[in-house]
């Protein structure tokens, strides 16, 4: 099943008097329960990518549709509740609330999509549980590792059961060890259907995708789904 479908999506900003293309005419249809890597060097346009894609950010032109509906013509306010039922984020500094423990961080989306106290904690619970975490649901984000950081970003991000994972560099604070049991975390995420885009410089983890997408000066240089 189809979940995204980009048609010559494409992002420029104004520079002074020149004009930067950071996304030029990108196609590309992303099923359901696959894992991607998106590749690139520095400037590619990989995390200009994922904010389109994450609708962070608006593009300049084109044509994006995730799970059928035309996100573009959404208001902001029905863009936020879209992102908050349907995709879930992880950034590679974790970007956890400090003062506020493992399971308040993950429980935090559910009650801002206005899930029930009660029910939005034992979900949490779960789906800490379900990382490895069951026994770090009370400490705060100093107490933990970065690898046990990474997972209660990941548990923040799929508390709700999304469609769709946007991970943007997710192993790139983390131990060898740490980065491949994320990445094993994301393999069984996919086998459940939800689909993974990860941006990432390794080449390595790369190539423990389904699928790779390199940019190249904002183009789509390849794509090995095609």
């Amino acid at each position: 099943m189809t979940l995204i479908r980009a048609e010559n999506l494409t992002k420029k900003y104004d520079d002074g008097d020149t004009v930067v293309v950071a996304l030029d005419r990108a196609t590309l249809s992303l099923n359901s329960g696959e894992f991607i890597a998106v590749t690139g060097r520095s400037g590619s346009g990989k995390s200009t990518l994922f904010h389109q894609l994450g609708l962070i950010d608006t593009p300049t032109s084109g044509a994006l549709a995730v799970l059928g509906t035309n996100v573009l013509s959404l208001t902001e306010k029905q863009k936020t509740a879209f992102r908050l039922k349907n995709i879930g984020y992880i950034f590679q500094d974790y970007a956890l609330i400090p003062t506020l423990t493992a399971i308040e961080n993950v429980a935090l989306p559910l009650l801002m999509a206005g899930m029930p106290k009660a029910v939005a904690y034992a979900q949490a619970r779960k789906t800490l549980d379900s990382v490895g975490l069951a026994g770090r649901a009370k400490h705060l984000p100093s107490q933990l590792s970065g690898g046990q950081q990474q997972r209660v970003s990941i548990a923040r991000a799929v508390s709700h059961a999304p469609a769709l994972i946007l991970a943007d560099e997710p192993t790139a604070n983390l131990d060898h060890e740490s980065s491949l049991s994320i990445l094993g975390i994301f393999r069984k995420l996919t086998e459940r259907g939800i689909t993974v885009v990860m941006i990432t410089h390794e080449n390595e983890y790369a190539k423990m995708t389904d699928r790779v997408i390199t940019l190249f000066d904002g183009t789509i240089e390849s794509d090995t789904g095609k």
